[in-house]
């Protein structure tokens, strides 16, 4: 008999891939937590139902939501990352020297273990000395910071249930002021594609533009999120995506990636038409 997992990207769009055997199920306070195997995408976990990461390809939002903002900022010292348990974003800050701390705010403990437990290929460095994990509210931890850190990285879920909050003007707001003077925030935005997707990555970007003054949207492709196409934020109280990409000292770091380069860095930045449209009205008000 053949198993699938599928996760309903509109009221008429699926996505379905067949599942070897469930790894793991479990409910937290907060969210249906499941792990499967599968023969084309290996392990991958799902919240409520929807897709959070595969091990093919969950290299390509990892990189590009760390990557990017590292390649802009001359020296990261203090991160906070709100949300990201599976691991993914830790694994990939981890590869800097001179980050001193990480402070990472998840709400859920119960996706830290799993994650731990049935997809160490993302939640490898959950132990690394210079990551302090706060199971609470991000919403809640980054509202009482201020100037402390010199990036945010926001790896929330979609913008209903556990991530609905980050997702709101106060939260962004408490970000900024979170931020030093040259501090840089890069969030996930949602798919452009899709109407619903559509919505909430305009008001998304309409919330931020209300509190950085350079706000940019760049883009990756990911096989297993709705439509593939994905956008990610970039906002900063000083720095620019592109003119301020240092792009020689990042090369000659030498980390190996499997979808990031300083040239994609670039090319991410430039958008299809149809989501500059998207984008343009909200960014003409501010």
């Amino acid at each position: 008999m053949d198993f699938w997992f599928s996760e309903m990207q509109t009221a008429n769009v699926k996505l379905s891939i067949r599942v070897d055997h469930q790894l793991y199920s479990g409910k937290s306070e907060f969210q249906r937590i499941d792990v499967f195997e599968s023969p084309e995408f290996g392990r991958f976990l799902t919240l409520d139902g929807y897709m959070m990461l595969t091990e093919k390809d969950e290299f390509i939002y990892h990189e590009m939501i760390t990557h990017v903002p590292m390649a802009v900022h001359p020296k990261v010292r203090d991160v906070l990352v709100i949300g990201a348990g599976d691991g993914g974003v830790i694994r990939e800050l981890t590869r800097y020297p001179e980050i001193e701390h990480i402070d990472m705010a998840e709400i859920d403990p119960l996706v830290v273990e799993v994650c731990k437990k049935y997809l160490p290929q993302t939640a490898c460095r959950l132990d690394d000395p210079r990551l302090s994990i706060y199971y609470e509210d991000g919403v809640r931890f980054v509202r009482s910071k201020e100037n402390c850190y010199d990036l945010i990285i926001v790896d929330s879920t979609d913008p209903f249930g556990p991530g609905e909050g980050l997702f709101t003007r106060e939260f962004y707001g408490s970000c900024f002021k979170a931020l030093r003077e040259d501090g840089i925030m890069v969030n996930q935005h949602e798919s452009p594609f899709y109407a619903a997707d559509a919505a909430a990555c305009q008001r998304a970007h309409k919330r931020i533009v209300e509190s950085f003054h350079i706000s940019r949207v760049y883009q990756a492709h990911i096989p297993t999120y709705p439509s593939g196409h994905w956008l990610f934020g970039f906002a900063s109280k000083k720095y620019h995506p592109l003119r301020d990409l240092k792009e020689t000292q990042w090369n000659l770091r030498g980390l190996k990636c499997r979808y990031y380069t300083t040239t994609l860095h670039k090319g991410a930045f430039y958008l299809p038409a149809y989501v500059e449209e998207l984008l343009k009205d909200v960014e003409t008000q501010y």
